[in-house]
């Protein structure tokens, strides 16, 4: 049976393209693979970003604001504007980590 890592192995072509999510204040950066939210690459590798809704989009409490690479980022929906009027600290730079997904290079900074 194949797994996603085998044919990645035996088929290169297939495999996504990966991306480096750099988390500021504690300058912590990761690589990801294409279409991977901000949220999930925090959580995979260990860097402690709040989500008390499991990242369902339903709160504010991921909230990240972009440094450099929002246009490396999935489009901000309308249900996600609408959890972001209620985020501390809102920017126009701002996005909830469990909606924005990465096709390029981004830096984030998580509030305090």
């Amino acid at each position: 049976m194949n797994t996603p890592q085998s044919l990645e192995r035996a088929e290169p072509h297939l495999a996504r393209p990966r991306h480096r999510v750099t988390f500021l204040p504690s300058n912590v950066a990761v690589e990801v693979e294409e279409g991977t939210s901000i949220l999930d690459a925090a959580l995979n590798h260990s860097i402690d970003l709040e989500h008390n809704c499991g990242g369902n989009c339903a709160c504010s409490t991921c909230h990240v604001i972009v440094r450099e690479g929002m246009e490396h980022l999935s489009e901000l929906s309308e249900e996600e504007e609408d959890q972001l009027d209620d985020a501390d600290g809102l920017t126009r730079q701002s996005r909830l980590a469990c909606q924005a997904k990465v096709s390029g290079p981004v830096v984030v900074l998580i509030p305090s």
